[in-house]
């Protein structure tokens, strides 16, 4: 009966997950588009500290959109461990990706389908090796676990290097570098999963009739996680306001995604309890949605599709003679056709006046 029940648990985390995504993708795109209509109209943007964005009902739609994300994640994560369900976010990479192609005029090529299918493959995997059951039932099971030595240090070494980037290295190097406001939400985040776990036990406990509401672990969880979530939002939006969205999404995945399988290892020590080729399942199925990630974001601007592809063969088997320039330069770069063909006929020439050819001359 308890095996049954963990895993009726186990799917209904599963879904939840996987709507959270849908959401969340969403609201990437919302805001996005709230933001750049906000610098159209020429207002102080929120990369440069402004909130303007508060007054853009697209943005406000888009924050909405991450409520309902953040809510069915936020019940995920009270009945499927956080090793599957924090991976599952790589959905909302996908979602971004499809949707900005049709309303932010992104393109979706070759190389995006692949990480598209490849993102899928990696999904599918991690949920087939994912633990099954969560050890953590009650509050005060989550308050010894908080209290562990190693967690402690995590938290506090995740505090101490969030206040360094946000008011040390953020005003000098935030503008420039895209890794300084993610790298803010990503380990702030690993700290809202943790307070999230804990509260969604806390309502399991609640709903069971329990006095949750006396103990003061479920208050300073739900502070904690107002002060998380808050400043989670507010770099993000500098980041997103700042840089291509396309970059920004898989990049805070990644990060975020290791934060928080990290803070997992150490807080829920869920890996103890796990086979050896479901551990191995597990990390393949991680590194596998991180490289369709970064083939779904990394070749991006490369005008590259199906019927490119046997164009592309014979390209290459002609400049393996010595005759043309890279594939990608010219599929790249139309405007300079004319370059890439005189300088093909240039190669063609010197490559016949060192095969003693008199009709290069």
């Amino acid at each position: 009966m308890s095996q049954t029940r963990g895993r009726y648990d186990f799917c209904i985390g599963l879904v939840l997950a996987m709507s959270s995504s849908i959401f969340i993708g969403g609201s990437f795109i919302l805001k996005k588009k709230g933001l750049l209509r906000l610098a159209r109209k020429g207002s102080m943007r929120a990369g440069q500290g402004g909130h303007a964005y508060l007054k853009e009902w697209l943005w406000w739609a888009g924050l909405l959109s991450m409520g309902a994300g953040e809510v069915a994640n936020f019940a995920a994560y009270a009945f499927a461990p956080a090793t599957l369900v924090t991976p599952l976010g790589a959905l909302s990479v996908l979602v971004s990706a499809i949707l900005s192609s049709f309303f932010l005029k992104e393109k979706l090529n070759l190389h995006g389908k692949i990480g598209c299918l490849l993102s899928i493959l990696g999904s599918t995997v991690m949920v087939i090796h994912a633990p099954q059951e969560e050890e953590v039932e009650t509050l005060n099971e989550m308050s010894h676990k908080l209290g562990d030595p190693g967690f402690v240090v995590f938290a506090t070494l995740v505090v101490i290097v969030s206040l360094i980037l946000i008011f040390v290295v953020g005003p000098r190097h935030g503008q420039t570098n895209i890794l300084v406001y993610i790298t803010i939400c990503s380990v702030i985040g690993a700290l809202s999963v943790s307070c999230v776990k804990g509260l969604g036990i806390a309502i399991k406990e609640l709903f069971a009739g329990k006095p949750v509401l006396k103990h003061p672990l479920s208050w300073i969880l739900l502070l904690s996680l107002i002060v998380c979530v808050s400043t989670q939002i507010n770099y993000l939006n500098r980041a997103l306001d700042i840089f291509n969205t396309s970059i920004v999404t898989p990049i805070y995945y990644v990060i975020f995604t290791t934060s928080v399988l990290t803070c997992s290892a150490i807080l829920f020590k869920e890996w103890q309890h796990m086979e050896a080729d479901d551990i191995i399942g597990t990390f393949s199925g991680f590194l596998t949605i991180i490289v369709g990630i970064f083939l779904l974001h990394a070749f991006k601007d490369v005008n590259f599709t199906l019927a490119n592809l046997p164009l592309s063969l014979r390209k290459d088997d002609r400049a393996a003679n010595g005759t043309l320039l890279s594939t990608y330069d010219c599929f790249n770069h139309d405007e300079e056709s004319s370059a890439c063909l005189g300088e093909t006929q240039s190669t063609e020439s010197l490559s016949a006046r060192r095969n003693g050819s008199l009709s290069a001359f």
